[in-house]
């Protein structure tokens, strides 16, 4: 790698940042903004290696549009993979990723999405009914169990069993760890990743990993030997899914779409969705709003419909705005020469979109910090300064199920319910791993039943996607 200076090194020493990162990030790299600027560097352990943060729409820009042959994420972008694999499409870079990704984007295209929609509705309607009025409940355990079942039954296809009882109670054990922030370290730090045997954290997560794919690989061996060109699940449209050569995808890489699919499908959506109800139930006139809209689409409105929705949308884009559960882009590795928003970086510099910086840019979006969905009914946002879901050839391949399933869930719940904050302590962002979560699991307490709205919206095949 060249000497050449990288732009608005931070000067609290390494350990210092990377403590600060691990335990309090977003207000870290808020303050580090405001005193070196939109693209600044951090040096993060356990290498220090530096890593040069933007949130300079016009670089971003930069960023998504350069051909991925110069610019490119992956494992040599210093991509963690220990739970999705090495076949993950988050993993892979160059001409794997274009082939694996080719393969997986049909089954999420908007056609085929709309058809999950009465099955997502049966789900939120299932879960919500254990509610009960005037019990406090946590909003994101409710939603967590939403999105697992919609995981598993939309992308898995699978149905209440014993394998499926199985897959939850080790997902939610390895994606809900008693000790976040050991987690947090072992996932940053490769060194202390030590089997210690069953009883030590690293141990522990690599059997209940084992277990998961014991469980995963059995499923696509059933199906294999049982093809049923009727199913209409992702798993089942991946499995048909042929490259240019005429080649599928192998069992390996079929196991790490899934779990890919799972993890990041399964907590992302959970978390926005609990976000979405706080500042709904928090803010003054949002619910009634949303209530207002829901209620002039009558009884019954297809799903497609309640997709197109203005103010929903607002809701969700701003939801995805305010504390998008990705803090950041996927880490871009510099493979030749380039100049990106006036600076020069050389092969091996990583540079890395911060999306939630770029959600709280005053000059994009005024009063950051207050939730505000009409600012998405006013403009149209640009794809590098509202960019949740990613951008270029690594935006998220699941960016139109994700807000399909958001809001068609949120759509249920207004429709159905009445509901109010359990407690007026505001809900703030913590540390999830890689991710980001509402703390405290957002407590709230229904008031009373609604039922404007039938729970199961039926579908229409006029796709607005």
């Amino acid at each position: 790698m060249s000497n050449v200076k990288l732009p608005n090194e931070v000067q609290d020493h390494p350990w210092i940042q990377t403590f600060k990162w691990l335990t309090n990030p977003l207000e870290y790299i808020e303050k580090c903004a405001k005193s070196y600027g939109d693209i600044y560097t951090l040096r993060l352990g356990p290498t220090f290696k530096p890593q040069v943060f933007i949130s300079k729409p016009q670089a971003i820009q930069q960023i998504f549009t350069t051909d991925p042959k110069d610019l490119d994420s992956g494992l040599a972008a210093g991509f963690q993979a220990p739970l999705l694999g090495k076949k993950s499409l988050l993993a892979l870079d160059g001409k794997p990723h274009r082939r694996e990704r080719k393969l997986l984007t049909p089954p999420f295209h908007g056609e085929r999405i709309l058809a999950y929609g009465e099955l997502i509705s049966e789900i939120t309607e299932k879960v919500t009914r254990k509610w009960q009025i005037g019990q406090p409940f946590s909003v994101l355990s409710s939603m967590q169990e939403i999105s697992f079942q919609v995981i598993l039954k939309a992308v898995f296809g699978l149905r209440e069993g014993n394998r499926y009882q199985k897959l939850q109670e080790i997902l939610i054990e390895i994606l809900n760890p008693k000790s976040p922030f050991l987690r947090a370290m072992m996932l940053f730090f490769p060194f202390l990743r030590r089997d210690l045997g069953a009883w030590s954290p690293w141990g522990k997560f690599l059997r209940l990993r084992q277990e998961m794919d014991d469980l995963i690989y059995a499923e696509i061996q059933e199906r294999r030997s049982q093809l049923d060109p009727s199913r209409t699940d992702i798993l089942s449209l991946m499995m048909a899914a042929r490259d240019e050569a005429g080649e599928p995808m192998s069992d390996v890489e079929l196991r790490d779409e899934l779990m890919t699919l799972l993890v990041a499908g399964h907590e992302t959506t959970a978390s926005s969705l609990a976000w979405a109800l706080y500042w709904i139930h928090s803010q003054t006139g949002v619910r009634e709003k949303l209530w207002q809209e829901l209620d002039s689409l009558g009884k019954n409105p297809d799903v497609n419909a309640v997709f197109r929705l203005p103010y929903l949308n607002a809701v969700c884009s701003e939801t995805l705005r305010m504390y998008p559960v990705a803090m950041l882009g996927l880490n871009r590795l510099v493979k030749s020469p380039l100049e990106i928003g006036g600076y020069q970086f050389e092969p091996g510099n990583i540079l890395i979109p911060a999306i939630y910086l770029t959600h709280h840019r005053e000059d994009l979006y005024p009063n950051s910090k207050q939730f505000q969905p009409e600012r998405f009914l006013e403009r149209q946002f640009a794809p590098y300064e509202f960019l949740p879901f990613g951008g270029g050839n690594r935006r998220c391949i699941g960016m139109a199920f994700a807000l399909f399933e958001m809001k068609l869930v949120l759509a249920n719940v207004l429709s159905s319910w009445q509901m109010e904050m359990a407690n007026s302590q505001p809900v703030q962002p913590v540390r999830k791993g890689f991710l980001s979560a509402p703390s405290g699991g957002v407590a709230m307490i229904v008031t009373q039943k609604r039922g404007q709205i039938e729970p199961v919206l039926t579908t229409n095949t006029n796709s607005g996607f």
